[in-house]
């Protein structure tokens, strides 16, 4: 039940702090459709039974804008080396914008191979990547025009140079209007009515008909428009492979049998040579990540645990970094049977005491676990407040009248309610390799239900079958994911608005409202941030009122890095130049 993440575009099933990066994040796939999956309540938290091992003093709240990667200039680095990874399990879609795609581990080497027009620094701002971009900006504001201008000496591995094709191939694939393309985030997309050349074939002109904010998202990575261009090829062509590449790395190998994928240099690369020369990654139980770092097989695991923090911090060649990122543990309700009923899940969003979740998790971890109150910003975010009110107040007696009043009787004590001959009994579904930890978390969850009549069963599924089968589909009554670097906001809105037909974009519980979905679209295309951030939160508000999600906490960063590793680790808002990852001299 340790919860992937999806990141902006992504799940992740870890709900206990985990180091960034593949083999931790489900993140947002792309940023513009990232946003990586199980929604298990994946917590690789502490239980009770170990808060004493290890107990370290927790500091003060990671900054937003903190780092901790020991970064290093490259002339301080080794030429060569490996990075030993893992993965939380096999990545079988690499397409980030397709909806199967937005695994946070297939997400982060999918910005390793493909281009990066931007990369976002430690501040949260986005930076154009001259390896792809000489410049880009917005040229008119009525209507919205951003001219980018393309590194000419960028091009695919097909030898194809980057140009306008791309990122029409991405728009027409992504904005909605062809339900064949089995998209997971038409955000933005669907608000630009044409790409096409400028001056020249280095210019490409995106044209909004309605204004985005966040503009600098989109196309984030980019993909070529010969591997996306038809329903058939977005959908299916990057099954098991990534067809074509644009990134300094490209796939070494993938064994299937061995569970393991590695990254290295792409000879043709135009920038500078990275610096490792190659990148490992092996799919390893979240039980397994510990051991294998204490037996030198991997570089980089979990500390966010009070068992894996005690047992790490002590290792001579462990270097704990922390970081505060864009990153959240929740508990979705789903929207079938009893589930349908809003009372029904208001009442459980007031039955589960979300300050006693965060004291299970959070002993032995040195850092504190802020306990969320919106689902669109970060407490450390500007923009941030706290929108949970009476739903997210722990009240049983509240709770108890509430499914009252949706036709749930009182049975007695230690007694499931009944409605028309029914017992009221729902399902929690976590994956078959939960953590012990893990497992604690959903039975306290339990009980807490139970005291006000709610039987709820604990479904452990395979953990392969956790997303396709279970969490895509909204087979679940309640589950439990990651959401992770869902920044800028809008990267928010395809996990809370209304579904198309069979596209549910990245909203699993299949819950929202016109009135929600028409907030959410507004503050997308506002440029003012502040006016932005208040329709922002007045859609929030909503949320927390419709008992969608119950947000439970931000989730810090905590990792053990091998020492010497520079340039990796708690990047906070950041994203990774893998280039500059290496080992110090």
């Amino acid at each position: 039940m340790d919860a992937t993440a999806r990141r902006g575009r992504t799940r992740s099933t870890l709900a206990a702090p985990q180091p960034a990066g593949p083999g931790l994040l489900r993140s947002a796939a792309t940023r513009s459709l990232v946003a990586a999956t199980a929604l298990a309540l994946a917590v690789t938290g502490c239980s009770s039974s170990s808060s004493k091992s290890g107990a370290a003093a927790p500091s003060a709240v990671p900054r937003l804008n903190a780092e901790d990667i020991n970064a290093q200039p490259v002339s301080n680095l080794k030429q060569g080396g490996v990075f030993r990874n893992y993965l939380q399990q096999w990545i079988d879609q690499w397409n980030p914008y397709q909806v199967d795609g937005t695994y946070g581990d297939s997400v982060e080497i999918m910005k390793m191979v493909e281009p990066m027009l931007f990369r976002i620094d430690a501040t949260g701002v986005f930076q154009p990547v001259s390896d792809y971009l000489e410049s880009a900006q917005v040229v008119s504001t009525s209507p919205q025009v951003v001219l980018y201008k393309l590194n000419p000496k960028a091009h695919w591995s097909d030898g194809k140079p980057l140009g306008y094709q791309d990122f029409k191939a991405v728009w027409q694939a992504d904005n909605g209007t062809n339900p064949a393309y089995n998209s997971a985030n038409p955000t933005g997309y669907n608000q630009i009515s044409d790409v096409s050349q400028g001056d020249d074939p280095t210019q490409v002109k995106v044209t909004f008909s309605t204004p985005f904010a966040d503009w600098q998202s989109l196309f984030y990575p980019l993909l070529p428009a010969a591997g996306i261009s038809t329903p058939d090829d977005f959908n299916k062509g990057w099954i098991d492979k990534i067809p074509i590449t644009g990134g300094a790395f490209k796939l070494g190998s993938q064994d299937k049998s061995a569970q393991t994928i590695t990254v290295v240099p792409d000879p043709t690369w135009w920038g500078q040579k990275p610096v490792l020369d190659k990148f490992t990654y092996q799919v390893l139980s979240a039980s397994a990540v510990t051991q294998a770092f204490l037996n030198n097989e991997i570089d980089v695991a979990s500390a966010g645990n009070a068992n894996a923090y005690a047992q790490l911090k002590g290792d001579p060649n462990a270097d704990i970094r922390t970081s505060g990122p864009w990153d959240e543990v929740h508990i979705s309700f789903g929207s079938n049977g009893a589930m349908a009923d809003q009372k029904v899940r208001q009442a459980l969003g007031k039955a589960i005491d979300r300050s006693a979740l965060i004291k299970v998790m959070s002993q032995g971890v040195p850092v504190v676990f802020p306990e969320l109150g919106n689902h669109i910003f970060m407490t450390n975010q500007a923009g941030y407040q706290d929108n949970s009110g009476e739903w997210g107040k722990f009240d049983q007696a509240a709770a108890k009248q509430l499914l009252t009043e949706a036709g749930w009787q009182d049975a007695g004590a230690g007694k499931p309610r009944t409605k028309d001959g029914q017992q009221l009994e729902l399902h929690f579904v976590v994956s078959d390799g939960s953590s012990q930890a893990s497992l604690d978390m959903t039975t306290a969850v339990q009980n807490m239900l139970a005291q006000v009549g709610v039987k709820l069963d604990v479904d452990k599924v395979p953990e392969n079958d956790l997303d396709e089968k279970y969490i895509n589909v909204g087979k679940f009554d309640l589950a439990t994911w990651r959401n992770t670097g869902s920044f800028p906001p809008s990267l928010v809105i395809p996990f809370y608005q209304q579904t198309s037909g069979d596209n549910v974009y990245e909203n699993y519980s299949k819950l929202s409202t016109p009135e929600i979905d028409s907030l959410l679209k507004q503050a997308a295309s506002t440029l003012d941030p502040t006016a932005a951030a208040k329709l922002y939160n007045e859609a929030d508000a909503k949320i927390w009122e419709l008992g969608h999600t119950l947000e439970i906490y931000q989730r810090p960063s905590v990792g053990a890095y091998r020492k010497g590793l520079a340039n990796y680790g708690g990047s906070g808002l950041a994203d990774f130049d893998y280039a500059k990852v290496g080992w110090q001299k």
